[in-house]
């Protein structure tokens, strides 16, 4: 039976010639370069013995180009040499820049500029007034700490030497008293994080130096050639060892001048080597110093670009990497090639077939692993896509004052790392769930699909805008006689146990009266029973007849059970015939239930022998990187497109929980009315640890059980309010954001009542002419609790177009609930 590449090994299929993929607008090759590349493996294997040389070493062919030069750019060089900053949460980060309300986050304050300069002129103020004499009491402690005999009596002038050399020493010590408390009642340690140790190396240790210079020509101005007295700096330390020494003449010691002033030197760079990083520099050099060079082997600085592939080279495998820079630079690679090349190379190291991957290249060039469908990029595009960091951008973030400001008019975008960890959006019709995310959702994800990252299974009523049908591998039309394709109710599976599982989430889910555990049992006591006579599960129409009890069908199925070996599934059926007819019997209820899919609508689907209908099973998405599109009944069959959807959820958790994937896999679900249960909310939870994730879209919450809204968004890690939400719905994003603590300022204005005849005429005149009475305020500033959206707000302060988006990554990375404008 024909697969259509659901069930087959990719690049098995007959015909999958990929589209040439060259962008519209390739500059034309030069008609001097090399002829392309044209597939075949280069002529190296089979020479035992290297060809004899032509020419000496270090000469050049005549006619020949020169090594390593550079080819014509493509735009998709471009694009793959564009960079992807790291950045927070949600940020669309192609090309991504810091946005200018950011760079103001490093802007001194004001007030910061004034604390520099306002401590400053204080300090020179009294500095001038210590110099002339002018504080009060000045010379009270000098003469308290030094003899009487060096001053004359009554005065503070000097009799000798001695009592000079203790001014010089007072000066000194004032002098760094000042220095000191200039800097701790000023903001310097804020100018001096923001001019210097913010920079990088090496610039953080120049700016130090440049600081270190200056201050060393205002301590040693004569050293420069400037003509300024110097700071007390040296003459307080020589005149301290005067009066330790008692003379001059131990300056006659060269060697102990020299040490001084090497002293003072590195007294003076000390501070500014901290403050630059002078130490930690030095090490770093000396340690680069002391590591053995990589040998080199000739590449010119573009060959370090990623789109000259340095990984490969890197690893050794230098024809591969020239066979692909060759592809993209002549325009035959587009940025789905390139994203699906760079993932094998991933799944190739992690797997060490270094030699298998480049066989592949050198045969295949561009079309190496092209998706089984032949596909290498989609018809049309409706939303802006990086594969090569899997974002797809659906909006921009909207600046404000919740919004902080690395996200200020920034892309707004999703990918694998935060649907890893499930979305659930509400909004009502109208509100563009299915226009801004689920279309772009589902686009980026079969770009991704068609690289190998990723497997989606979209489900949708019919005639949903999602794509074109050649857009998905494979297009299931439930209820349309046209299908090609029909659904595998039982995933593939060979276990009836865990196909009973599935099948009572999807027949009994959302059913109070009838117990899971029950449900599961009663299907799996006919299931496996049927299997091991048969070979194969039951149709759904005889599964309702075995649900109903019939006790001829029931004796029918337990006449094939014959043998020894059949004696477990013998006592399974006999327990299943105890029951039935029981009042806790869920079989009568299954098959209530299981009449929805039994229609004439559906004759033909879910197992039914279609000669020309291949079935299509879940399984296929855990093994290959498929795009499948599920289409429902509508119009009359809206039970049976709930129950459909909750047997695709189920199944989903059970596919993805199976096996080793290399792809992530993601399940849509353009609408969720009536999916969430108690059992798919706990399938939900261990999705993220199994590389999947599923997108949930609401019309409002209360479609499902008020037991399950605290579950459900506890499970998802992204959650998403549009713009148009009632006030019960924000209140459940509300309780699921929680609260933060702001700054609040509570300015309270208290008339003034004077006193004095003089200070009510003043205020008398005041109020006439202003009109207000003389008041003075009391500011109270105080740190609150408060939501960080509140249910109000969210019903009524989201304006069209937009919604709150918060985001959590699978590494535990979060985003705060955002505005987002989805049509910027």
């Amino acid at each position: 039976m024909e697969s259509d590449g659901t069930r087959d090994a990719r690049g098995t299929q007959p015909n999958a010639v990929p589209r040439p993929a060259a962008p519209a607008d390739v500059p034309p090759v030069p008609p001097d370069a090399p002829p392309p590349y044209t597939g075949g493996a280069a002529p190296h294997g089979h020479l035992s013995v290297p060809p004899r040389p032509t020419r000496a070493p270090g000469t050049q062919a005549p006619g020949s180009l020169p090594p390593y030069a550079a080819p014509p750019r493509s735009p998709v060089a471009d694009w793959l040499d564009e960079p992807r900053p790291a950045a927070e949460p949600g940020i669309w980060r192609y090309g991504y820049r810091r946005p200018g309300a950011a760079h103001r986050e490093q802007r001194l304050a004001p007030v910061t500029i004034v604390g520099f300069f306002v401590p400053l002129a204080v300090g020179l103020f009294v500095w001038s007034l210590w110099r002339h004499g002018s504080v009060p009491y000045q010379w009270a402690v000098l003469k308290l700490l030094t003899p009487d005999d060096w001053w004359w009596a009554g005065t503070t002038s000097p009799k000798g030497y001695q009592g000079a050399e203790a001014v010089t020493v007072a000066d000194g010590v004032f002098f760094a008293i000042l220095l000191f408390a200039m800097a701790r009642l000023g903001s310097w340690s804020d100018i001096i994080r923001h001019i210097v140790t913010r920079r990088a190396q090496p610039g953080r240790a120049l700016t130090a130096a440049l600081g270190a210079l200056v201050a060393l020509a205002f301590v040693f101005p004569s050293a420069f050639g400037l003509g300024w007295n110097a700071l007390p700096v040296q003459d307080p330390l020589f005149s301290l060892i005067v009066l330790i020494t008692g003379d001059y003449e131990v300056f006659g010691s060269v060697l102990l001048t020299d040490g001084l002033y090497a002293l003072i030197t590195l007294l003076v760079l000390w501070p500014f080597a901290r403050v630059g990083g002078w130490w930690s520099l030095a090490k770093e050099t000396v340690a680069a110093r002391g590591r053995p060079e990589a040998p080199q082997v000739g590449e010119p600085a573009a060959e370090r670009r990623p789109s000259h592939w340095p990984e490969l080279r890197e690893a050794g495998q230098h024809q591969a990497a020239d066979v692909l820079t060759s592809e993209l630079h002549a325009g035959r690679m587009n940025d789905v090639d390139c994203t699906r090349v760079g993932h094998m190379w991933a799944v190739a190291r992690a797997r060490a077939r270094l030699t298998s991957f480049t066989e592949t290249v050198l045969r295949e060039g561009a079309a190496a692993w092209t998706h089984p469908s032949g596909d290498r990029d989609l018809s049309g595009r409706s939303a802006r896509h990086d594969l090569l960091s899997g974002q797809v951008r659906i909006g921009q973030w909207s600046a404000g004052e919740r919004t902080p400001l690395a996200y200020g008019g920034a892309g707004a975008a999703l990918g694998p790392d935060t649907l890893g960890t499930s979305l659930l959006a509400v909004g009502p019709s109208g509100s563009g769930k299915t226009h801004h995310l689920i279309r772009p959702v589902v686009e980026s994800l079969g770009l991704q699909a068609l690289a190998g990252r990723c497997a989606v299974i979209t489900v949708c009523s019919a005639g949903t805008p999602l794509g074109p049908d050649s857009a998905f591998d494979v297009v299931v039309r439930l209820g349309d006689p046209a299908s090609r394709y029909d659904l595998d109710p039982y995933a593939d599976s060979d276990d009836p146990d865990e196909v009973a599982a599935f099948l009572a989430e999807s027949l009994a889910g959302d059913l109070d009266a009838v117990s899971g555990h029950r449900a599961v049992t009663a299907l799996a006591q006919l299931l496996g029973p049927y299997r091991a006579a048969y070979g194969r599960f039951p149709s759904l129409p005889r599964l309702r007849e075995l649900l109903e009890g019939d006790p001829s069908v029931l004796a029918a199925l337990r006449a094939e059970l014959v043998g020894d070996e059949h004696i477990a599934m013998r006592r399974e059926l006999d327990a299943r015939a105890r029951q039935t007819g029981s009042a806790g019997d869920p079989g009568p209820v299954l098959a209530d239930r299981l009449a929805v899919l039994d229609r004439p609508a559906f004759a033909e689907f879910f197992g039914a022998d279609r000669g020309k209908v291949r079935p299509f099973s879940l399984s296929a998405v855990g093994q290959h990187p498929l795009r499948v599109r599920i289409e429902l009944p509508d119009r009359g069959y809206d039970e049976a497109s709930r129950l459909i959807t909750r047997l695709l959820l189920a199944q989903f958790a059970a596919v993805v929980a199976t096996g080793e994937r290399t792809h992530f896999a993601c399940l849509v679900l353009d609408d969720a009315t009536g999916v969430v249960t108690a059992e798919s909310v706990r399938r939900i939870q261990r999705l993220r640890s199994r590389n999947a994730g599923v997108v949930l879209a609401l019309r409002t919450v209360g479609d499902m059980s008020e037991a399950l809204h605290g579950p459900l968004y506890a499970a998802v890690g992204c959650r998403m309010a549009f713009s148009g939400v009632t006030t019960w719905d924000g209140s459940r994003f509300a309780d699921a954001w929680g609260t933060q603590w702001v700054e609040t300022r509570d300015v309270a204005r208290h008339t003034v009542f004077a006193d004095q005849p003089m200070t009510r005429a003043i205020h008398a005149l005041r109020k006439l002419v202003t009109g207000k009475a003389v008041t003075t305020e009391a500011v109270t500033v105080r740190q609150v609790e408060r939501e960080r959206w509140s249910a109000s707000e969210l019903a009524h302060g989201v304006p069209p177009g937009h919604a709150v988006l918060s985001l959590t990554t699978v590494q535990g990375e979060h985003a705060p609930p955002l505005l987002v404008d989805l049509r910027a």
